[in-house]
C-alpha cells in the first residue's frame, strides 16, 4: 500500500456474492466503526505500515481484510472488498520474481519469505486460481493509459482542497479526481477501443495493456460499477495541473482520431497522455 498510488476498483451488486457474504457486507454496510471513505486510504496504509516495520516485517498480514470500499446507487449496495491479503500476496510475488537474490534477502527475510511464498502456494491449491480475482488494481506514481479507457470524460468528479506535501498523503479526503461508470459501459469502452487499436496497429496494439484491463473487467458482475480513483497522487498535483487534467478524454479523442484517419490529432492526444504520466513518474526519483 503505497501513499502515491492510484486505483481502479470494481463495485459489485450485493447480489453478485455468495449468499453467505450477503449477510457479512449488508451487516458491514451498517456498522459505525467500519472505515469510511474519507479515511479508508489512511486505515489500509496503516496496517500495511506496522505489519513491515515489525520485527520481523510481515509481508502479508495473517487473515484476509474484513473491510471493503462501498457505494450506494439509489437503494442498491455495491462492495468492494479490500482482499487485503490477496493483494499483498500477488504484489509480493511480483516483487520476489523481479528483484535480485541479494537485494530480495536485504528487503525480506529469507525464511519469511520463503513462507509467505509456501503460504500462497497453498492458497492457491486449496482455493483455486478463480480466487486470484482482485477487484482493486493499483498503480504508484502514475495511472497507465489503459486505465483511462473504460471511462468518459463526463463522468470526471473532482474536488480541490489542501495540497500540502506535509500532510497524510494516503487519504484523499477534501481532494480528490474520480471517475465512475457502469460495468456495461466499461466494457463496451474498452471493446471499442481494443477494436481500434488492433485494426489499426496490428500486433502492436498488444503494448497498450487494454486486452488485459478488458479480460479483467470480464471477470464480474455485468451490473457492478467501475471506478478510477487518483487517490495519493492528486496530493502532487495543484489545483491548476487537475483542472487541466482531462486524461480521459484526450485518450477518448487519440483513439477516435485513429479511427477516422486523424493521425495527428491521435499522436498529439496520446502525446499529451504520455508525457502527463512520464513527468510525474519521474517524481518518485527526484529529491
Amino acid at each position: 500500500m503505497l501513499p502515491y498510488a492510484a486505483y481502479l476498483r470494481v463495485y459489485e451488486p450485493l447480489t453478485a456474492f455468495a449468499e453467505s457474504e450477503r449477510k457479512v457486507w449488508a451487516d458491514y454496510a451498517d456498522s459505525r466503526d467500519r472505515p469510511r471513505r474519507a479515511n479508508a486510504l489512511n486505515a489500509e496504509h496503516g496496517e500495511s505500515v506496522t505489519r513491515l516495520l515489525g520485527m520481523p516485517p510481515q509481508p502479508v498480514p495473517a487473515q484476509e481484510s474484513p473491510n471493503a470500499y462501498l457505494r450506494r446507487v439509489e437503494d442498491r449496495l455495491y462492495v468492494c472488498p479490500w482482499q487485503t491479503r490477496l493483494r499483498s500476496w500477488l504484489a509480493f510475488s511480483r516483487l520476489r520474481g523481479t528483484t535480485p537474490v541479494k537485494l530480495m534477502d536485504h528487503l525480506v527475510p529469507k525464511p519469511i519469505a520463503e513462507q509467505t511464498a509456501d503460504d500462497f502456494d497453498r492458497y492457491k491449491r486449496r482455493a483455486g486460481s478463480s480466487a486470484l480475482r482482485t477487484h482493486i488494481r493499483t498503480t504508484a506514481w502514475h495511472v497507465p493509459p489503459s486505465w483511462f479507457v473504460p471511462f468518459d470524460g463526463n463522468e470526471r468528479w473532482l474536488v480541490l482542497g489542501s495540497a500540502n506535501p506535509g500532510q497524510d498523503v494516503t487519504t484523499t479526503t477534501g481532494r480528490n479526481l474520480i471517475y465512475v461508470t457502469s460495468m456495461a459501459q466499461a466494457r463496451r469502452r474498452a471493446a471499442r477501443a481494443l477494436n481500434v487499436l488492433r485494426r489499426h496497429l496490428g500486433d502492436v496494439a498488444s503494448n497498450f495493456d487494454v486486452e488485459d484491463i478488458a479480460r479483467w473487467l470480464e471477470d464480474f458482475h455485468p451490473h457492478s460499477l467501475v471506478e478510477l480513483d487518483y487517490g495519493g497522487l492528486v496530493h502532487l498535483m495543484d489545483d491548476d495541473a487537475l483542472q487541466a487534467d482531462q486524461s480521459v478524454a484526450e485518450l477518448s479523442a487519440a483513439l477516435t482520431g485513429l479511427d477516422t484517419g486523424q493521425e495527428e490529432l491521435a499522436y498529439a492526444m496520446y502525446q499529451r497522455v504520455i508525457l502527463r504520466w512520464k513527468s510525474m513518474q519521474l517524481l518518485e526519483s527526484a529529491n
